[in-house]
């Protein structure tokens, strides 16, 4: 039975050192609020997979020291430039990097949702992503001669975490049209989604807004969180502060800068 969490911190809970960490593209509802909370408590080790891309949420974490590895397609702040704490932890080999493609991750998400342990995928041979992954194993077609194929094992987030625009009291979440979010949270052990308020009503009964919902039943722990995404964008609701992003560029290209950001935004302690 999923819960309406009293806190922000207690929504985080099933997030601990160590775990497997699903995060959605930076434009889907990306759980920035929660993001922050976790930089607070310190958390160690995670190993991310962001589905298909990340930017701001996964270069903060990294910047923060949270992450031991991260899989993703792509790691960049778009207009702004690269990710800045991310390339540099690259550079320093203080991370493992999983590099992937977008459909490779969309594929092992749908393995682990369809309760299979790989899945088959053309476009990979020959490629030099392929080169670098070798738990990506190439077979022979078994209903096709000459016909070789990459198979991609499943993964299984210990967690999935992202924001959402609105909740009922049953845990059940209104994604709309963003249905990748679906697939991530049939992959995971556990889901945990901020919200910017809840719903008075059952979404499940509401025929307008059913079919835009995520069951409750898949969804571990809820918090409200009003603006929970920015600085990124809620698709429908708010879009990205350019001027934050802008900022955040210009001071984590260096150590001594994004120790200012976080004491800024992150920390929120005042500037002496």
């Amino acid at each position: 039975m999923p819960v309406i969490a009293r806190s922000l911190d207690d929504a985080l809970a099933p997030i601990v050192d160590g775990c497997v960490l699903a995060i959605p593209r930076e434009s889907t509802g990306v759980a920035m609020a929660a993001t922050r909370a976790l930089i607070r408590r310190g958390v160690k080790r995670l190993k991310l997979v962001a589905l298909p891309t990340t930017s701001l949420q996964a270069d903060l974490l990294v910047g923060a020291g949270c992450v031991e590895s991260i899989e993703t397609s792509a790691v960049s702040l778009g207009e702004f430039g690269p990710a800045p704490r991310f390339t540099a932890a690259i550079l320093k080999g203080a991370i493992r990097m999983k590099d992937a493609t977008c459909p490779a991750l969309h594929a092992a998400f749908q393995a682990s949702e369809k309760g299979v342990p790989f899945m088959p995928l053309r476009g990979l041979i020959g490629s030099d992503v392929l080169k670098h992954r070798a738990d990506w194993k190439v077979m022979d077609n078994p209903f096709d001669e000459n016909d070789p194929i990459v198979l991609l094992p499943a993964i299984k987030p210990d967690v999935t975490l992202f924001h959402a625009p609105m909740a009922d009291r049953n845990g059940n979440v209104w994604i709309g049209r963003q249905r990748e979010l679906v697939t991530m949270a049939h992959a995971s052990e556990r889901t945990v989604v901020t919200v910017e308020n809840l719903y008075d009503g059952d979404l499940l009964a509401d025929r307008t807004l059913a079919a835009g919902t995520l069951p409750g039943f898949y969804v571990e722990q809820v918090a409200v969180v009003e603006r929970g995404g920015w600085p990124l964008p809620l698709p429908e609701h708010y879009a990205w502060d350019g001027e934050h992003l802008a900022e955040y560029a210009r001071l984590a290209t260096t150590e001594d800068g994004f120790k200012k950001y976080l004491d800024k935004y992150v920390y929120e302690r005042q500037a002496a």
